[in-house]
């Protein structure tokens, strides 16, 4: 499968392979240095040993003349060009003992060592290169007091072999179980991406119509995300079908009410009438289906809203409206009360809903708005005459043309916003014998 680095997949497998590499990396120096360090440690330690097999074996005769036997505990101090060489330098006159190895060889032993110090070095000379170990004694004999200075040296041959055994080693294992690691992070990506894929498999059979919706159960990560993915498609579809209905309906509505103004036409005398009736029955139809055709119902999208601040601006716009009838708009909100609702919408529900009792009042309307269980509920009561016909006043898909102004566009255009917010409008007599609407819209 090709990756692309706009893949998801990819950016893991990449970045992981960028990080097990850089792991890698970092662990195989850190052992490789260890392993060095150790190694050369254990290679001093021998060459110190060394050291103290050559002072069990000094002596000094009468004259302070160094005695060393012609052989050791350690075969190579025998062996010429073995790698293993010594010297001892006198510092009372100078002389200078070389183990049988360093025959033929000019060796770049330590000539100078403070008396009870160890010194570890690596030394050079036009060929090879050298471990080096030197300490520094003061040798008491019957002719005094003689300092010696014992310098062993051994070739980084043997030492540079193990290490590049290791390093060969090391890398190989390091490289091999990163390989491992690679596959089995790329067998667990796509393990824990197959939902994903599957998402976006079920997403492209819904743009190509196969299928309305995503239909698979997925991890919880995942299923936030489809849930409000298939939210947002039902909400889409509804809101196009609402569209297209307003668009049929006014294609059908405005039929009646321009063959009226056509007809009038031939009868001049009646024109100014018939014009006035049928335009303001053409208005109502097109507010009504403007109105349904509005409604937004994305609650589970929509931001929290203040709704005190939208019903007092509605009471103070009717108060002005109705000024000359001293109608009374008593509003009981709590000031902190917040609903998941569009804006718009909550203009379109509480203006018509307060509106339409405004219209219909004798002198009071009263609006309350208070949550319950989750649940926001509101009632809008007015003491006119009440509801002749509920069903008729509610019922979705009335032509525009056959209602009256007040309750019935702006109701039915509250019912089907409900509607939209899968909540409940019910319509009733309030206390004053007037009409009452009480609307519970549950919470996305």
């Amino acid at each position: 499968m090709k990756l692309r680095l706009s893949s998801i997949r990819a950016r893991l497998i990449a970045g992981g392979a960028l990080v097990l590499l850089a792991f890698m990396a970092v662990t195989g120096a850190a052992l490789q240095t260890a392993h060095t360090d150790s190694v050369r440690a254990a290679y001093y330690a021998r060459l110190q040993g060394t050291v103290y097999l050559l002072l069990a074996d000094a002596e000094l005769d009468a004259s302070g003349a160094l005695q060393m036997p012609r052989e050791f505990a350690e075969p190579r101090l025998s062996l010429p060009g073995s790698g293993l060489y010594a010297s001892i330098r006198q510092g009372g006159n100078d002389q200078t003992w070389q183990s049988a190895s360093a025959v033929g060889k000019s060796l770049p032993f330590q000539r100078q060592a403070t008396v009870g110090q160890w010194r570890y070095a690596v030394v050079n000379d036009s060929a090879d290169a050298f471990l080096s170990v030197s300490y520094g004694v003061s040798w008491v004999g019957s002719s005094g007091s003689v300092p010696l200075v014992l310098s062993v040296l051994e070739s980084t041959a043997a030492l540079d072999s193990e290490t590049r055994a290791f390093r060969r080693t090391l890398w190989s294992w390091l490289a091999g179980a990163g390989l491992l690691l690679l596959l089995s992070q790329t067998l667990l990506l796509q393990w824990g991406l197959r939902p994903l894929r599957q998402v976006s498999q079920e997403i492209t059979r819904i743009e190509q119509g196969e299928q309305a919706e995503v239909q698979g159960v997925y991890a919880d990560e995942i299923g936030v995300l489809t849930t409000n993915l298939n939210q947002m498609i039902r909400q889409e579809r509804v809101r196009q079908t609402r569209y297209k209905e307003a668009l049929s309906y006014l294609a059908h509505s405005l039929k009646t009410p321009l063959a009226v103004l056509r007809n009038a036409l031939a009868q001049p005398q009646d024109l100014g009438a018939t014009v006035e009736q049928q335009v303001g029955r053409m208005d109502r139809i097109v507010q009504y289906q403007l109105g349904r055709a509005a409604a937004s119902g994305t609650a589970r999208f929509a931001p929290y809203l203040a709704l005190a601040p939208v019903a007092q601006r509605i009471r103070d716009s009717l108060a002005k409206v109705h000024a000359e009838r001293n109608l009374l708009i008593q509003l009981t909100c709590p000031a902190d009360l917040r609903w998941r609702i569009d804006e718009g919408d909550a203009f379109e529900l509480l203006g018509n809903l307060m509106d339409n009792a405004a219209k219909w009042a004798s002198s009071r309307v009263t609006v309350r708005l208070w949550l319950d269980s989750q649940t926001l509920r509101l009632q809008v009561d007015d003491d006119g005459r009440g509801f002749s016909d509920t069903e008729a006043v509610l019922q979705l898909h009335v032509r525009g043309d056959e209602k009256v102004p007040g309750h019935g566009v702006g109701l039915a255009v509250v019912n089907d916003l409900v509607a939209s917010y899968e909540g409940q409008l019910v319509l009733g007599r309030s206390d004053d014998g007037g009409g009452r609407v009480y609307v519970s819209l549950p919470a996305a």
